[in-house]
């Protein structure tokens, strides 16, 4: 049995911190000198989270192809064409074996509406993904098969939220 391989890792589910995990696993894996790469599929290429402030910052490798979150679409063809052109991007990153860990966040989203058709998505994975690459997959709804190809999935359950007690998202909190 081999002691080392590359993980499929899904986090999804209703529940807040999918990203967050995640980018605690970059964390983890830049501080053991990991070549990484995220590509975000939803939020909006103009925006300046904290997440990406800081990656920046620590030299990752950061695409935003996204143009904001799918129930604010005005042009669905156009947040439909941004996802496969991300996925495009993702395939580059992903067969070039320049990286070590590749996140592919808010991934699920395109699989769930259709955007991207998942077996084709993971039929290529299988194929190109180099053995030894960490990816990790993050949104919402992930469809089944993908549940089913992963080696560790992560659901998310939200018990509660400040938004709830009508509370806005905080800068440096959740974004």
């Amino acid at each position: 049995m081999p002691d080392k391989k590359g993980l499929l890792i899904v986090n999804t589910g209703d529940g807040k911190g999918k990203s967050t995990a995640a980018f605690g696993t970059l964390l983890r894996a830049w501080g053991r000198g990991m070549k990484i790469c995220v590509v975000q599929f939803i939020k909006s290429e103009t925006g300046a989270w904290g997440e990406i402030k800081a990656a920046k910052k620590m030299g990752i490798e950061w695409l935003t192809t996204g143009d904001g979150f799918t129930w604010l679409s005005k042009d669905m063809d156009e947040t439909t064409a941004r996802a496969q052109h991300g996925w495009k991007l993702a395939q580059e990153k992903i067969s070039s074996g320049n990286y070590d860990l590749i996140l592919l966040d808010e991934f699920t989203y395109p699989l769930h509406y259709g955007w991207l058709d998942t077996a084709e998505v993971l039929d290529w994975l299988k194929e190109n993904r180099p053995p030894n690459l960490h990816l990790i997959i993050t949104g919402r709804s992930a469809p089944e098969a993908l549940i089913q190809a992963a080696d560790l999935v992560t659901e998310m359950k939200l018990v509660k939220h400040p938004y709830e007690q009508g509370l806005k998202a905080q800068a440096g909190i959740e974004f």
